[in-house]
């Protein structure tokens, strides 16, 4: 059965990650009613992730405790939904209705409110090679999930690949659980940070956390192999080995650079999604960002292109808990008719500046779809292999990615093309030399649900 809150709230913030707790915390002090809905047992999200059993946030695994501390304790006021995920928004009438599912038995809730702050986060972005599909073979983020929240070392023996800072967050919390971290291969060289001095300069705050990092990994022996990727992973029931090799200035594999090393679990990230299906699902415009992610387009005060709704973090483009932190204050703070901070406003200007340098210093290698074998699987749900999607461009005529699903069904599985959208809509427009187009088409069901919610319909 449907249950409901009939009373609209002033503001409700879905999701609980940095922009969603800064949100919440600058609407209740507004004097605002609001509500917080978030799929996690816990606030905090991705980044301040707690184990099940922690009573206070993990010294060990957080950083910025003090920020999120302040946040949470600022956001008491709220009513907090946790463990509730949201499938849909209607807009019936004058407020808005997010309905909310909970729980095995997919318990169903639905709030009313008059303004929406969407806060979704992220997920892991990720580039199809050989062998990928293996048991073992793990997102970056997933990885750090199971430690963060379970405590759970999902390997002993560890190679963490792909690029961008992330990637030492999770060598580093691996190492110091006592896995052994046999190296880490980014794909960049890191000289594209020197391009961007201002940017470094003006959150030089962050410094300390790189070294922190640098120096846990030197602790434990951890090499750092620049302009290296993983090749491809090996194994018969789970990953037992996994190839890698050095790249040139083109990013092609360099001739005789490649070697194999034993491993059983293979940690990639290639950097972030953005999870966008809530706000495409209300109409909101969106643009490409500057890593080519296609995120929602707000102006300077987080509003989306539908009135009543403002968006913060990473679905506005990833640049991390500072960014998410401040453009979740102005979205918290102007959803409730409230004055806007200048500092959360510079802080926000200060941190977009370091994402735009982090996104130019870590792009994805110019030649990953040169890698990419006719038998290596692109949509692992479906088990659609690259050389079906080339068959779907060569002899079907497919020239995006929304006709490629059509014809092979990629990203018509469990995950919807959250993990082979992205990759599908590379590769078709390499095929077709034109350009990406975008792997998130707009659908009224956010999550997969089953045939008994959807009976039941939107309330």
């Amino acid at each position: 059965m449907a249950t409901s809150r009939s009373e609209p709230y002033d503001v409700l913030v879905v999701g609980a990650g940095p922009a969603g707790l800064a949100a919440a915390a600058a609407a209740v002090t507004s004097g605002a009613r609001v509500a917080v809905v978030d799929a996690g047992e816990r606030p905090g999200g991705q980044f301040w992730r707690q184990r099940r059993t922690a009573v206070a946030p993990d010294q060990h695994l957080h950083h910025q405790l003090a920020s999120y501390r302040r946040l949470l304790v600022a956001a008491a006021g709220a009513d907090w939904y946790s463990g509730r995920t949201v499938w849909t928004i209607t807009r019936p009438r004058r407020h808005f209705e997010v309905h909310t599912v909970s729980g095995p038995d997919e318990a169903r809730l639905t709030l009313a409110a008059h303004r929406l702050v969407l806060a979704p986060g992220a997920y892991d972005r990720q580039l199809p090679f050989p062998g990928w599909d293996l048991p073992g073979v793990m997102t970056a983020g997933g990885v750090q999930a199971l430690l963060k929240q379970h405590g759970v070392v999902a390997g002993r023996r560890v190679l963490v690949a792909g690029t961008g800072p992330f990637l030492l967050t999770v060598a580093a919390g691996l190492a110091e659980a006592g896995a052994r971290v046999v190296g880490v291969h980014e794909a960049n060289a890191g000289t594209g940070w020197l391009r961007s001095p201002r940017a470094v300069l003006r959150n030089a705050a962050k410094l300390p956390e790189a070294l922190g990092y640098a120096a846990t990994l030197a602790r434990h022996r951890v090499p750092l192999h620049r302009r290296s990727v993983v090749v491809a992973a090996h194994g018969e029931d789970a990953v037992s080995w996994a190839t890698v090799g050095r790249l040139d200035r083109d990013g092609r594999i360099r001739a005789r650079s490649e070697r194999t090393l034993p491993v059983d679990l293979l940690a990639v990230g290639w950097g972030f999604s953005p999870q966008l299906e809530l706000a495409l699902g209300l109409g909101c415009a969106t643009r490409v960002d500057v890593d080519g992610s296609m995120v929602v387009a707000v102006d300077d005060d987080q509003r989306s292109s539908v009135a009543g709704v403002w968006v913060a973090g990473e679905a506005c483009g990833v640049g991390g808990a500072a960014l998410a932190a401040a453009e979740g204050e102005i979205a918290g703070a102007d959803a409730t008719g409230g004055p806007v901070p200048a500092k959360a406003r510079r802080r926000r200007a200060s941190a977009g500046v370091f994402a735009v340098a982090m996104h130019r210093a870590h792009p994805l290698p110019e030649d990953w779809t040169g890698r990419v074998t006719d038998d290596t699987l692109v949509c692992r749900c479906e088990e659609v292999t690259a050389g079906e999607l080339r068959g779907a461009v060569d002899d079907l005529g497919a020239d995006s990615a929304r006709s490629a699903k059509l014809l092979v069904r990629t990203g018509m599985g469990w995950c919807q093309g959250r993990v082979c959208g992205f990759a599908t809509s590379c590769l078709v427009a390499e095929w077709t030399g034109r350009r990406p187009s975008p792997p998130l088409p707009e659908r009224p069901i956010a999550v997969p649900l089953t045939l008994g919610v959807l009976a039941e319909g939107a309330d």
